[in-house]
């Protein structure tokens, strides 16, 4: 299936982002370090939303496009790139555990002709870049159809590990097969590969679509594991994930940083003395991702919530939002950097080409914050172009 990417940019932002129901010299500190900084951005591949611009594209194209960007974010003063490499339970690397991505092709399945994998982690540490590889969990396609997945996809090898929701379908979080085959579908790429973070986004459980349950009663009833709440059980079966990949990761490289890209908002004060003065959904809920035991137990080595709403904003406020990230990372190894909405640039009047800009002097009141990731690359080269141009004249950007 064909998916237009701007319709997918935009379900992609309306769910992370609304209120909806080794070469060169690089970074070489972990993000746990209380010292690291980063000042980076995401480069989505799903819907060709930054890399490739468009499936069956040749390989002298996608390779231009990727240099293309990645010397954009060396003229931002930029320093770390996060590119999606596994964004569909596919692989933008030869993966024994699943197939080639067909966001890179065009048919899932075919071989693209080279490594991409290999050629984007090079082409970044010859630009002292350091190279985060993003990894989208659970997802297994943006259709609903498995006869659509390639024939050796182990969703059809295993169609009891996957459920359709939304008029998508996703591997079941519930089952420990599933968990256990994610981690080591993800752990190949690290294993093989000079990465150095290793980065999840905020897709766990899908986020709610109204009139849906999610199909995991079986799941749940063969593997309740003496949970009695369907919620708690949930969110359990993401800890597990988070917990155990984050062990696989650090014993296999301890040097490389885990971290995730949360919803911007966990719990509101409302409905938990410890949440946000805010409104908005809560992840801890819609998605069952608990970020507040990530970061307490010590799980994660950075945390990018994303936070995308402006300043007085009045439901889920910028500056309210970034206070309170700062105070749940202090007093932990955790780094905090905020997920920018560059992306938003331009599409309101609150939006304008100083609002980036703006939300730095937010981010200079704490010291938690250690820097900010912007999604995605390609409005940083186009609608966010004059605002970050004025996020590098502010400071926002240091020296390379």
């Amino acid at each position: 299936m064909q998916v237009d990417r701007r319709r997918m940019l935009t379900i992609l932002g309306a769910c992370a982002a609304g209120l909806c129901m080794t070469g060169a010299a690089r970074p070489a500190a972990s993000c746990g370090e209380a010292s690291a900084t980063m000042r980076a951005v995401w480069i989505s591949t799903v819907a060709n939303i930054d890399w490739p611009s468009r499936r069956g594209l040749s390989v002298a194209d996608q390779q231009q496009e990727y240099r293309a960007i990645l010397d954009n974010a060396v003229a931002l003063r930029l320093d770390t790139v996060m590119v999606q490499v596994r964004p569909t339970a596919d692989a933008s690397w030869p993966s024994p555990f699943e197939p080639w991505s067909a966001w890179l092709t065009g048919t899932q399945g075919a071989d693209p002709g080279y490594d991409p994998l290999a050629f984007l982690v090079a082409e970044a540490h010859a630009r002292g870049l350091a190279f985060h590889a993003w990894f989208n969990p659970y997802r297994v396609s943006t259709q609903g159809d498995p006869g659509q997945l390639a024939e050796n996809h182990p969703a059809r090898r295993h169609p009891d590990w996957i459920f359709g929701y939304g008029g998508g379908l996703y591997y079941d979080p519930g089952l420990p097969e599933v968990r256990d085959f994610v981690t080591s579908a993800i752990m190949d790429a690290v294993t093989r590969y000079d990465v150095d973070g290793v980065h999840l986004d905020d897709y766990f459980y899908p986020y709610p679509v109204a009139g849906e349950e999610i199909p995991d009663g079986a799941a749940f009833a063969a593997h309740a594991n003496g949970f009695a709440d369907l919620g708690d059980w949930r969110r359990d079966n993401v800890n597990q994930l988070i917990k155990s990949l984050s062990d696989r990761v650090h014993a296999a490289k301890p040097g490389v940083p885990f971290g995730v890209s949360p919803f911007g908002i966990w719990r509101t004060a409302a409905a938990d003395p410890r949440g946000s003065a805010t409104g908005g959904t809560q992840s801890f809920s819609a998605i069952y991702a608990d970020t507040w035991t990530w970061v307490k137990q010590g799980w994660l080595d950075y945390v990018i919530p994303q936070i995308y709403w402006e300043i007085g904003h009045p439901v889920a406020d910028y500056s309210t939002l970034v206070a309170w990230w700062a105070g749940l990372v202090a007093g932990t190894p955790c780094a905090l950097y905020v997920g920018q909405a560059a992306y938003k640039v331009g599409s309101s009047p609150a939006w304008d080409d100083g609002e980036l800009a703006r939300h730095l002097a937010v981010n200079a009141r704490y010291p938690q914050v250690r820097g900010n990731a912007y999604f995605s690359a390609t409005s940083l080269a186009t609608n966010a172009r004059v605002g970050m141009e004025r996020v590098v004249a502010e400071g926002g950007c240091g020296p390379r």
